[in-house]
C-alpha cells in the first residue's frame, strides 16, 4: 500500500471515530432523511399517486441536503480548532485530507442510501418501473454530491453559521431549477441554460427516468455519471481551495 493510501485511510479512521462518539451527527445523518421521507409520504396519503411522483426525486434530495449541511461544519470545525493546521504540518497533502473525508463519509452515505431506499421502496411502497438497485446508487451518488459540495463550500466560510448560509446560496438555487417543482422543458430559456449544469437537475432526471422506464438506458447511465463527475470536480477543487486555518 502506498504512503499516500495509508495516510487517506488513517484520516478516514479519524474521521469515523470521531463519528462514532458524537451519536446526534450519526442521528441526523442517517435517521433524519427517512423522518422527512415518512413525514412525506403521509402528507399525500389522501393523494393517490403523488408520492409515487415525487418521491423518488426527494429520496435523493433530502440525504443530500444533510450530508452537504454536516460534512461543511466538520471540515470548518478542523479549521477553527486548529486540527487541519497541526495535520497539514505532517506528511499529509490536502488532497489526502479530503479524500480521507470522502471516504469516511461516503461509507456514511452508503448506509444512508441503504437505508432511505429500502425504507421508500418497501415500507412506504413506492412504486419502481426500473432496477430497485439504480434507486439504492443514484441516492448514494446525491448523498456523496452533497458531501462534496460540502466540503467545497467549507473552505470559504470562516464559522459555522456562514457554513450554514450556503446551504439556501447552493443548494436552493438547484432545489428551484431541478425540475422537481416545474418541469425543465417549460421554464424560461435562460433557466432551462442555467438548470442544464447543475448536477441536481441530473440527479432528478436519472431518479424520475428509474421510477417510471423498465430497465436501465442510457440517459439514466449519463445522468448518474454527471453526478458522479460532478461530486469529484468538487472534490478536486476543495483540495485547491482548502485553508490551514481560519482567519
Amino acid at each position: 500500500m502506498s504512503a499516500a493510501a495509508r495516510r487517506t485511510l488513517a484520516t478516514a479512521r479519524r474521521v469515523l471515530a470521531q463519528l462514532r462518539h458524537d451519536p446526534r451527527t450519526v442521528g441526523m445523518l442517517l435517521v433524519v432523511p427517512c423522518l422527512l421521507l415518512v413525514l412525506l409520504k403521509y402528507m399525500y396519503d389522501r393523494q393517490p399517486g403523488t408520492f409515487d411522483r415525487i418521491g423518488p426525486e426527494l429520496l435523493g434530495i433530502f440525504p443530500l441536503m444533510v450530508m452537504f449541511l454536516v460534512t461543511s461544519v466538520a471540515m470548518l470545525r478542523e479549521r477553527t480548532t486548529g486540527t487541519l493546521e497541526r495535520l497539514l504540518t505532517m506528511p499529509l497533502g490536502k488532497l489526502d485530507l479530503l479524500l480521507g473525508y470522502a471516504l469516511a463519509f461516503g461509507l456514511v452515505a452508503l448506509v444512508q442510501a441503504a437505508l432511505a431506499s429500502a425504507l421508500t421502496i418497501g415500507l412506504l411502497g413506492l412504486t419502481v418501473a426500473g432496477p430497485t438497485w439504480m434507486v439504492f446508487a443514484v441516492a448514494l451518488a446525491d448523498g456523496l454530491l452533497g458531501m462534496a459540495l460540502g466540503l467545497l463550500v467549507s473552505a470559504f466560510a470562516a464559522t459555522e453559521f456562514q457554513a450554514v448560509q450556503f446551504l439556501p446560496a447552493v443548494l436552493l438555487p438547484q432545489l428551484l431549477l431541478c425540475g422537481l417543482f416545474v418541469p425543465r422543458a417549460d421554464m424560461a430559456p435562460v433557466l432551462r441554460v442555467i438548470s442544464d449544469v447543475l448536477p441536481l437537475s441530473y440527479a432528478v432526471d436519472a431518479m424520475g427516468r428509474i421510477t417510471t422506464q423498465s430497465g436501465i438506458g442510457g440517459r439514466v447511465v449519463a445522468d448518474l455519471a454527471v453526478v458522479a463527475g460532478s461530486a469529484l470536480l468538487a472534490l478536486a477543487l476543495g483540495a485547491a481551495t482548502l485553508r490551514r486555518r481560519t482567519a
